[in-house]
């Protein structure tokens, strides 16, 4: 069984038409773990025990002709996914212990469309990171290389696509933790529309940042997803109440006309790698050809946006992590590492007396021109298209002493959080055969429009089919 070369698409498809079990498939996946995540260190939990009995049930409701979404794929969860009876550590030892009794939202929506747990992902612990170093265990590697990160805070979910552990995942997204992993790993990987998504049952790291969303091999595979995952949630809210469309739907349809907007501050950005900036070129006329309209557009408040971002952030940090005092639950804060201690203090201090004012009242004062500066465009522009990073995935330890360079690898990324819009990170190529993002952008609830012009790319170039050189050497 070919799952390497399997889409999601493909695998539902499969089941369906009999050409093989939900339990193959299943099995199939729990090999792969067995076989690669002792060096990827991909999973923190692995859900064998219910894996196989679930797969048994899917092939039995199968046979039958019951039809459900995901009957019998097997999905993996990022750790800040609360899920019932399974161990969900956040990839912190602070709370290594814990065993929800309830599911999130969209784990619910999952099981309820037939999917099967595979396991709970590492990542960076709380969601701090963008590169997977900051997991309190042992970092996740990059398939592609494994001398380089997969990006982060995502890094699990990311690798156990991009290695065929599983046939999707989910990731959290707070100011690129779904879309750099999509981008280091050769994946599509959406940040969704703020409130489009419910994030109940989500541990939190910043609130009013925090989006959900997940990772495939394609472009189709993720908005078959997000037709699931998407929708009003009582349980939360910051959930917007506006009906869902088929996002499916627009897969196909052409782009002649669609006017794409290049921010001139993302091209002239500092420390973009010239490999990178050459794919992106070559993808913006590839879109082009298809015959998008090509436009400069300018966002002036881009130079202050990573400011913005690590005052605002840290600030809801140093809240959301103030309950973990070792007296009601998990284990005494001597636990916490140490980007995750940086981000408590930094935003202590912004929110503490005499700080106030200077740095947090200002950061969202500037948060509130960078939506502007974007809304403005978006006056006379459909989509706004930039790189997914300015670097190819870098090694590990690379950056780990200096965390400001850290941060800037998140410079393409995070204003789209700020502004609460949708991205979408695609595959756009390969440098030093290292996968290369290409990041599709689009106002609030616009992305069906971004999944259109991403498909219409992905036609093109089936980057997705570059499977990682660790694999074709050991499969």
């Amino acid at each position: 069984m070919d799952i390497l070369n399997s889409t999601l698409k493909d695998a539902v498809h499969a089941l369906r038409t009999k050409q093989y079990t939900s339990c193959e498939l299943a099995q199939t996946c729990l090999d792969t773990i067995k076989k690669f995540d002792k060096q990827l260190h991909v999973f923190l939990t692995v859900n064998e025990e219910n894996v196989l009995k679930e797969a048994k049930t899917a092939d039995s409701l199968l046979a039958k002709g019951v039809e459900k979404p995901l009957l019998g794929i097997p999905i993996a969860l990022k750790d800040l996914y609360s899920t019932e009876n399974l161990l969900t550590t956040a990839g912190s030892k602070i709370i290594d212990n814990y065993v929800p009794a309830y599911d999130a939202t969209v784990v619910g929506k999952y099981k309820k469309a037939g999917a099967i747990i595979i396991g709970k992902t590492n990542e960076d612990a709380w969601g701090h990171g963008s590169s997977g170093e900051n997991s309190d265990y042992e970092p996740t590697r990059n398939p592609y290389d494994t001398s380089r990160v997969p990006g982060g805070s995502s890094s699990g979910s990311a690798v156990a696509v991009a290695t065929g552990m599983c046939m999707a995942s989910t990731g959290t997204d707070t100011g690129s933790s779904v879309r750099l992993p999509a981008a280091y790993c050769n994946l599509v990987g959406i940040k969704p529309t703020y409130g489009r998504v419910s994030r109940y049952g989500i541990i939190p790291m910043a609130s009013s940042f925090d989006t959900i969303g997940h990772m495939t091999k394609t472009v189709y595979d993720n908005a078959y997803l997000y037709e699931i995952t998407a929708g009003y949630d009582p349980k939360d809210a910051t959930s917007v109440d506006i009906p869902v469309p088929k996002y499916t739907s627009f897969v196909g349809k052409d782009i002649k006309g669609i006017k794409i907007g290049i921010p001139k501050e993302y091209v002239q950005a500092p420390g973009m790698q010239k490999e990178v900036r050459k794919l992106t070129e070559n993808a913006i006329k590839d879109l082009e050809s298809l015959g998008a309209i090509i436009k400069e557009v300018s966002l002036p408040h881009t130079d202050v946006a990573m400011a913005c971002y690590y005052i605002l952030v840290p600030s809801e940090i140093s809240s959301n992590l103030a309950r973990f005092d070792g007296v009601r639950f998990g284990h005494l804060r001597d636990q916490f590492g140490a980007e995750a201690k940086r981000r408590i203090m930094l935003g202590t201090h912004a929110l503490s007396a005499g700080y106030y004012d200077a740095f947090y009242k200002k950061a969202a004062q500037v948060r509130t021109l960078i939506k502007q500066d974007f809304e403005n465009v978006f006056q006379d522009t459909d989509a706004l298209v930039m790189p997914s990073s300015p670097t190819v995935p870098f090694k590990l330890g690379e950056k780990v002493s200096d965390p400001l360079s850290m941060y800037l690898s998140d410079i393409f990324v995070c204003p789209v959080n700020i502004a609460g819009i949708p991205g979408l990170s695609i595959p756009c190529g390969f440098a030093d055969h290292l996968p290369v993002g290409l990041q599709i952008v689009g106002p609030q609830f616009s992305e069906e429009r971004l999944y259109q012009i991403a498909y219409a790319y992905e036609q093109i170039h089936e980057w997705y089919r570059e499977i990682p050189s660790l694999l074709k050497d050991k499969i």
